[in-house]
């Protein structure tokens, strides 16, 4: 693990994904072994809107150092977003 990187943050496609639990939690178990604290969006529950969940993301992105790219990422409307928010806040981006 990078010395500067403590918090974690990932993503990928989720919606229209039906492994995405699988693809977060073993990146979720990834990045603890290497010492993060990880905030993985898979996680949070069903029943909001897109906008919703963007507007809670990015508030866990901010938190973070990084942000961890799961190959999926590139057929994700969510995660092309997160991608731009991500850099503009200076964020450290990584690929699993």
């Amino acid at each position: 693990m990078s010395n500067d990187i403590k918090k974690a943050y990932i993503a990928g496609k989720i919606t229209g994904n039906n492994n995405h639990e699988v693809e977060f939690m073993k990146a979720q178990a990834e990045l603890k072994s290497e010492g993060m604290t990880v905030l993985n969006p898979s996680l949070l529950p069903e029943g909001f809107e897109q906008s919703e969940y963007l507007h809670i993301c990015t508030a866990m992105i901010d938190v973070c150092d990084a942000v961890y790219f799961l190959p999926t990422w590139v057929d994700s409307k969510g995660s092309h977003y997160e991608m731009g928010y991500a850099k503009g806040r200076g964020k450290v981006i990584k690929y699993l």
